[in-house]
């Protein structure tokens, strides 16, 4: 069966990505970033998309959070074409994008513009809360300055997720980080995820990040991008980014890699 069939024949997705191409246009020459591809995401799914600089996995994401529009092919969520940015879709980028002139509480808030029905103190409420979650409460009107670089991310991800999104698209936000607070902010992350059943797509270069973090770890090919394979990832969660069964089967998918890259090189 094709992978267009399954689709067809699956349960319906909160994602649905159906023969996505996009084309950027030059001066000198167009660049195919995608070619044809096909993607579904279920509700509460947290999918990898892994695979080598320029293949479009961020561009990719930028087309599910409605950012860029594809030249051909659909996107829809919950059933509803994706045609431009919406509040259910938020993006937390890899840089924090934080308000230096604004405390911690009021970048959290300033998400919260998304919800204009709330009242000012249902607002901060929600921040608070948000800011609970991601272990923060104490630092709530510290400026932005004073916060390490792992805390201001938890900022960033507090303020994605307090206009409460169906859909949270990260684009490989713990790169500039230092192991010890990524690993960390992996075992927040499972956490939030578990406890708010948020959908996620997850773009990283890290092998072992995607399958310490997803369910579903999608295989693109360099550009043109095209997805090579898929990888169920049946361990339970939380999972450690140093636990053996995910260094096994992050070596099955690194070999799978480098035999692409090879293929491209030949």
């Amino acid at each position: 069966m094709s992978l267009q069939e399954e689709l067809q024949n699956a349960a319906p997705a909160k994602l649905l990505v159906e023969n996505v191409t996009k084309i950027y246009r030059g001066a000198r020459q167009d660049v195919t970033a995608l070619e044809d591809v096909s993607l579904s995401v279920g509700e509460g799914e947290f999918v990898c998309l892994l695979g080598p600089s320029g293949c479009g996995k961020s561009t990719l994401l930028n087309l599910i959070a409605g950012l860029e529009q594809p030249d051909k092919g659909t996107l829809s969520a919950d059933g509803q074409i994706i045609d431009g940015p919406g509040r259910q879709r938020m993006v937390m980028f890899q840089e924090h994008a934080l308000f230096p002139w604004l405390d911690v509480t009021d970048n959290v808030l300033f998400g919260l513009n998304l919800k204009p029905h709330l009242t000012k103190q249902d607002r901060l409420g929600v921040a608070n809360a948000f800011l609970e979650v991601v272990g923060l409460s104490q630092f709530a009107h510290s400026s932005i300055h004073e916060l390490s670089g792992g805390m201001k991310q938890r900022v960033a991800l507090a303020r994605a997720l307090a206009p409460n999104p169906q859909v949270l698209c990260m684009d490989e936000p713990f790169a500039a980080l230092d192991a010890m607070t990524r690993e960390q902010l992996y075992d927040d992350l499972q956490k939030i995820q578990k406890k708010r059943r948020k959908t996620i797509v997850f773009v990283t270069h890290n092998v072992r990040e995607a399958v310490c973090l997803g369910d579903r770890v999608v295989l693109f090919t360099p550009r043109p991008g095209r997805i090579r394979a898929e990888f169920k990832v049946d361990l339970p969660k939380p999972r450690d980014i140093n636990d053996v069964e995910v260094a096994q089967l992050a070596s099955t998918i690194t070999a799978e890699l480098k035999n692409l890259l090879n293929e491209t090189t030949l």
